[in-house]
């Protein structure tokens, strides 16, 4: 199983960019994750097969979180970007099986 990320970039503080996902096999629940410097790897948001989707307090209100079934590619949308949104941004995989696998990070830096 391949989780292939894109869409990472440099923006300022105000601004959006679309991280992109995706995967070779049907995955029953798809995310993303980021890890800051020097912190711990938290939960950004995610989304079930069935649309079903959760999302950090942090960025309720500022991301959405989308998914293609049929490309098996998963989408966030991110807003109203803050420097403390910086962080690599980790696509994750749930398969149905219990099976979790990890993308490459894509680099997400707010800074003015």
């Amino acid at each position: 199983v391949q989780l292939q990320a894109s869409g990472g970039g440099l923006v300022q503080p105000g601004g959006s960019l679309r991280l992109s996902c995706a995967a070779s096999v049907s995955i029953f629940r798809m995310g993303w994750y980021r890890q800051a410097p020097g912190k711990q790897r938290e939960l950004v948001a995610s989304i079930t097969n069935g649309g079903v989707t959760h999302y950090a307090d942090s960025v309720k209100g500022r991301f959405t979180i989308s998914r293609d079934n049929a490309k098996n590619t998963v989408y966030l949308q991110m807003n109203s970007l803050k420097f403390e949104d910086t962080a690599v941004y980790i696509c994750n995989g749930l398969r149905w099986s219990g099976s979790n696998y990890w993308g490459q990070g894509t680099l997400v830096t707010v800074s003015s």
